[in-house]
């Protein structure tokens, strides 16, 4: 497995999910995390977890919607670590689900402002401190849906999380030459509280996990896996990639 020993990192969207399973894996392979999201118990509780594994962790409660969240989570990493080697911008949400005439306006920019807008405060934030630490790499949680596929009721979503791919190869562009790494995790269905709330019954989860080339959907540890590999010196030639960790569903007809 990679190594991310005496590196600092942050994680979004830690209270559950590929956040909580990510900021996990991350401590194990020797980085030290401000994990942040919106619930402070679930995020005190992971932070209890992380310590009592043998790592070290601070949390950050607050939403990636507001800037002063993202410049507490690089300010936090300064303060307790000393600097920033790593972010992965994963805090999302589905919002509002329904046929593109039908989608509220609100529920449009409910996406927008969560998926890509706080995507972009944080890294807005988190590239001056990593140009200070004279690299870093960050890493954004895509999806793909609105990439490789699209899936009635979806736009809003879809939309903003393609847009973090193209905000991923800018970043990468503007930014690579100072050793800063940008790239996106095009991730497939996962076992997660939001995963379930589109896969509700046995019925859709049998129906979903068939449109997959390996008739299931991920587990968060595997999606954190991959972010592990962007996150670590293993993956030093990659930047402004939009990477399939999608169990085949992008090329799956069968």
């Amino acid at each position: 497995m990679y190594q991310l020993k005496d590196k600092v990192a942050v994680v979004t969207g830690a209270s559950s999910g590929i956040g909580h399973a990510a900021a996990r894996l991350f401590a194990t392979l020797g980085a030290k995390l401000v994990v942040s999201g919106r619930r402070d118990a679930e995020l005190a509780d992971l932070v209890t977890m992380i310590e009592a594994e043998g790592g070290e962790a601070v949390s950050v409660v607050g939403d990636v919607r507001d800037e002063a969240t993202a410049v507490a989570m690089v300010q936090a990493a300064k303060n307790r670590f000393g600097g920033l080697d790593i972010a992965f911008n994963n805090a999302g949400i589905l919002s509002e689900m329904a046929p593109t005439p039908d989608l509220s306006v609100s529920g449009w920019r409910d996406a927008l402002d969560v998926n890509l807008t706080g995507a972009f405060l944080c890294a807005k934030h988190q590239i001056p401190a990593m140009q200070a630490r004279g690299g870093g790499s960050i890493i954004f949680t895509s999806t793909f849906v609105g990439h490789t596929v699209g899936f009635p009721g979806m736009a809003a979503y879809a939309a903003s999380k393609a847009g973090l791919i193209g905000l991923t190869q800018v970043v990468a562009t503007e930014f690579g030459a100072q050793k800063i790494r940008a790239n996106a995790l095009v991730c497939g269905g996962a076992d997660t509280p939001m995963g379930r709330s589109v896969a509700d019954t046995p019925a859709a989860l049998d129906f979903i996990s068939g449109l997959y080339a390996l008739k299931r959907i991920a587990q968060p540890e595997e999606i954190a896996r991959a972010a592990a590999f962007l996150a670590s010196d293993a993956s030093s030639f990659m930047t402004g990639t939009a990477t399939l960790v999608d169990g085949g569903v992008s090329i799956c007809r069968t």
